[in-house]
């Protein structure tokens, strides 16, 4: 049903509507003066006061209040009720609750703990150090599949995540091999495009595979840089008796 706003001056487009009418053969819309004067209406044929013996009167938002109340103090999350009214802001939906905030949170923490309960265990399990680390490493440095991404976090991708063009990726020496099989992967299809006649990709591909060749020169530039190491061996228990007897028997000698 299409409903006429008063308020912005236009038609809505249709939807289903919760208080509608008949007017003839037609349903229509209640407007808001009209729920207004049946609420009204329905209070004063019940009788009902307040405390200080005045007649009760609510307006249709009380009940928009009411609505969020009852919902986040039976379990509803505060964000979810923020979405449900529409509000851009928490503390608009907050203010809606008639009740302290205190309560709002101990209402939120039972809704965790009953969702907890239906899930398994292990999902709510306490991190083991190791996952730990690995998952504040995230926070220092951009893992990639093939090294470490140095972009800044919230800095667009300018290769389109085409990591091998980029001179900000640092190849990890241990994805040597992923690397080299990426760059013969290229070396393939350059030849298939260039026997298929696609000229168009030929051009893209061989960035590319300058960009992986250039990874893989880096990494073996890296590797000459790094001392070498001698592995000098461990002694045998043979050896070590051999030289000291040789010794005590050098110093003996006349």
């Amino acid at each position: 049903m299409a409903a006429y706003d008063v308020r912005e001056k236009v038609r809505n487009p249709p939807m289903p509507l919760l208080f509608q009418r008949c007017v003839g053969s037609e349903h229509r819309a209640f407007t808001p003066t009209a729920i207004r004067k049946l609420l009204i209406n329905a209070l004063a044929a019940t009788g009902l006061t307040n405390a200080d013996g005045e007649a009760l009167f609510f307006s249709p938002h009380d009940f928009r209040r009411i609505f969020v109340t009852d919902a986040i103090m039976n379990g509803l999350p505060p964000h979810i009720a923020q979405v449900i009214c529409g509000h851009k802001n928490i503390d608009t939906t907050i203010g809606y609750k008639a009740v302290y905030p205190a309560e709002t949170i101990e209402a939120h923490r039972a809704f965790i703990a009953r969702r907890r309960a239906s899930r398994p265990g292990k999902e709510y399990r306490i991190p083991t150090e190791e996952e730990w680390d690995a998952f504040l490493s995230h926070f220092e440095k951009r893992k990639v599949s093939i090294g470490t991404c140095a972009r800044a976090f919230g800095s667009p991708c300018i290769h389109e995540h085409a990591c091998v063009r980029c001179s900000l990726l640092r190849p990890d020496p241990a994805q040597r091999s992923r690397l080299t099989d990426i760059r013969d992967n290229l070396i393939a299809r350059i030849a298939e495009a260039e026997r298929e006649g696609w000229l168009g990709e030929v051009e893209g591909l061989q960035v590319s595979l300058t960009g992986a060749q250039g990874k893989l020169d880096q990494l073996d530039a890296e590797a000459a840089r790094r001392p070498s190491t001698v592995d000098l061996g461990m002694p045998t228990f043979a050896d070590v008796a051999i030289r000291t007897t040789t010794t005590s028997t050098d110093q003996h000698r006349p």
